[in-house]
């Protein structure tokens, strides 16, 4: 699969296409989508470009399994798949660049920093609903609010990386944008 490199956006369909050729766990593949979901609603919160933000969701973690979790090879390897795929550096390098353990903190473009948030408070809004028996619709920025300063709670949700977009988005109006867009693909996510 190739794209046109003079086109920088990539379409949804293609992204996903491009993303489940190579991820097979079902899990991960929705990490991509819910973490897409919030990417796509912080875009539209910040006047950025919705489509461009989507794909680096669905993408960003794309060679996860194929380096078997290695922390010091991901986003690297994600990269070149994509460069190879045709993808532009548009896309391709703020998924390079994702890998806090690699890259710390040292993010400072809006894209790279609601990366760090979409890709964690995804994960610890999904956890708010499991608690609620699946049920999105249940969860409410107070819940996720709550649920945050709980540090064993989806424990795998880095906080420090939540409160990065704390001077982007306030906080609680981030969770909102989480939750109205995890509910949007809920049914994608085995969500209620």
């Amino acid at each position: 699969m190739s794209f046109d490199n003079a086109s920088i956006c990539m379409e949804k369909d293609e992204a996903l296409v491009l993303m489940q050729s190579h991820v097979t766990s079902d899990s991960l593949r929705g990490h991509c989508i819910a973490t897409a979901a919030v990417m796509k609603g912080l875009a539209e919160e910040l006047g950025e470009d919705v489509r461009l933000w989507e794909s680096i969701g669905i993408l960003h973690d794309i060679d996860f399994e194929e380096i078997d979790e290695d922390m010091m090879r991901h986003g690297l390897r994600g990269y070149e798949i994509l460069k190879n795929a045709g993808v532009d550096d548009e896309i391709a390098e703020p998924i390079r660049r994702h890998n806090h353990m690699l890259f710390g903190a040292d993010y400072t473009t809006p894209v790279e920093i609601c990366l760090q948030v979409a890709d964690s408070v995804s994960g610890l809004v999904i956890a708010c609903a499991y608690v609620k028996g699946g049920n999105i619709t249940e969860v409410s920025s107070k819940t996720v609010a709550k649920k945050y300063k709980t540090a064993s709670f989806a424990a795998g949700c880095d906080r420090g990386r939540i409160a990065l977009g704390d001077e982007l988005v306030p906080r609680d109006r981030m969770y909102e944008i989480a939750i109205r867009e995890i509910t949007l693909v809920k049914d994608q996510l085995g969500l209620a």
